[in-house]
């Protein structure tokens, strides 16, 4: 009765991550395009899939996977071995990553519009492999007690060398899978080992050495996917300019997904994305620890329903979220006035950020580490008005036809600008705020949305121009939280070297 109590909750936050969505589409589509989107019933459908599946999943990370990785980050701690720190970092980050909803969604409409030239399982490998490392750094540095803000303008600065060399083809796609590694999965199981590892050590302060990872797990599968764009363009040598990446292939009917074979092979392929988070589990508690896993068949249970949840979603994408995206594109285009395409990718920007689940998390907790420092509600509204005006930069780009090299590499330099200039205390959140802004509901959306727009528009390429929002959507919440909080600093200072305006005779106390 206490698990059904809690699913029916699960499934209401669920909805409730999807209203926004909704209520900016269906207000578009009444007032604006004064239209029914075709194919109505089957989008509902598809939407109704995706709450469930979203429930589905999050209930089986509360009952199997949190617990377990929460049992053995305690264990590991309690231990005090640096190597096995370190390979339960890389492990954890691996295997939460390779079973991301939003990154699958994102791998299989790269594979889909480059025709098989980029492969989604290859993709997810290479930015799995790459936060499992980049987990590992970020908690040697957490251990050491070193500045993040030199490990993150480093960084940036190889994204941003690496980007001069790579073909446009996987620029955009790069910087959207840096921005989808941190969701539904990763962002809590990182966030609660890194804000873990800094309070149980003396000596860190949990606000500027317990985030951070959140921020190192975005960054790095920008350069290594670059790198791997480099390898399949350029080396192995497919035509960046042939007709076959011009446009998507088709999707076929996605009904399928629903007919007995369908189902059975979208759950084989679940089983497949989760294996590694079930292998890296036994592995530590059983050959490590050696240790009988607390409450097994609440945990089997538990992993039971992620499968279950994580093929929902996908199958709901197909059905609801990426014909919503499509077809919103073709109909605002068709309307010929861009100003309502600006004002649709700011409002489904902001709207979908102030409802998501793990920004209010994050907010939560970075307003308690801060003890006051910091308030949760304006975190929220600078994030959320850092996504809107990304997705809106974002569109300009797609409609204008410029290249992403050149919007990517401003705001990444004024992003590294900004680090120079701002408070301390502020950096290593705002580079996790930028890697929690996009939520398995909108990053499809935006997705959907940027390919609808490119495949449209004559003279754009799918898999160069449609790819990219995300990426938006990941560096301009960083740069109004560090702009925020350097005006705020400074006029702190302002305000205090100012002198005291009581007359000089004035003995009142």
């Amino acid at each position: 009765m206490r698990e059904l109590k809690a699913f029916w909750n699960t499934l209401l936050h669920a909805g409730r991550n999807l209203l926004p969505i909704v209520l900016v589409v269906a207000a578009f589509q009444l007032f604006i395009l004064q239209s029914v989107p075709e194919g109505l019933a089957g989008i509902l459908i598809g939407l109704g899939i995706v709450v469930v599946g979203v429930a589905l999943f999050l209930q089986g990370l509360e009952m199997g996977i949190f617990p377990i990785g929460k049992s053995l980050s305690n264990a590991f701690a309690r231990r005090g071995s640096l190597p096995l720190l370190l390979a339960f970092g890389f492990a954890f980050g691996f295997a939460a990553v390779i079973a991301e909803p939003a990154l699958i969604a994102v791998a299989e409409q790269a594979q889909t519009i480059s025709q098989g030239h980029i492969d989604a399982l290859t993709l997810r490998l290479i930015i799995a492999t790459s936060v499992g490392l980049v987990v590992a750094v970020g908690v040697l540095r957490t251990l050491l007690g070193l500045p993040l803000h030199w490990f993150m303008i480093g960084g940036y600065i190889a994204v941003v060398t690496v980007t001069w060399f790579a073909p446009a083809e996987i620029v955009g796609l790069a910087y959207d899978s840096g921005g989808v590694t941190t969701n539904i999965v990763t962002v809590p199981l990182i966030a609660a080992l890194g804000m873990g590892l800094a309070a149980s050590i003396s000596g860190r302060n949990v606000l500027s050495d317990g985030f951070g990872l959140v921020a190192l797990a975005v960054m790095v599968p920008m350069i290594t996917v670059q790198a791997y764009g480099i390898y399949v363009f350029e080396i192995v040598g497919v035509d960046p300019g042939s007709d076959s990446l011009d446009i998507a292939a088709p999707a076929g009917d996605p009904s399928a997904d629903l007919d007995p074979a369908g189902i059975l092979t979208g759950l084989l392929i679940t089983i497949r994305d989760v294996l590694p988070i079930i292998a890296a589990v036994l592995f530590f508690q059983l050959v490590i620890l050696r240790q009988r896993i607390p409450h097994l068949k609440r945990v089997v249970i538990g992993f039971l329903l992620v499968i279950l949840g994580l093929y929902a979603f996908v199958v709901g994408l197909k059905l609801g979220l990426f014909p919503i995206g499509e077809r919103m594109a073709d109909q605002l285009i068709a309307r010929d006035n861009v100003i309502f395409l600006y004002l649709f990718a700011f409002a489904i920007g902001f709207a979908t950020t102030m409802a998501e689940p793990a920004l209010i998390a994050i907010g939560d907790q970075a307003e308690h580490a801060a003890q006051g420092q910091i308030r949760a509600s304006v975190i929220r509204l600078l994030v959320a008005m850092g996504v809107a005006i990304g997705i809106t930069i974002g569109v300009h780009r797609i409609l204008a036809g410029d290249s992403i090299h050149y919007y990517v590499i401003g705001g990444y330099a004024l992003v590294i600008l900004l680090t120079l200039l701002a408070p301390r205390y502020i950096i290593a959140l705002a580079y996790d705020l930028g890697g929690v802004t996009t939520s398995e509901v909108t990053v499809p959306l935006v997705t959907a949305l940027g390919i609808g727009l490119a495949t449209q528009i004559e003279g754009r390429d799918a898999l160069m121009d449609g790819f990219g929002l995300i990426a938006f959507a990941s560096i301009f919440p960083i740069v109004t939280v560090l702009g925020y909080a350097t005006i705020a600093e400074l006029a702190n200072r302002w305000r205090a070297s100012r002198p005291s305006r009581r007359p000089p005779n004035d003995t009142s106390t």
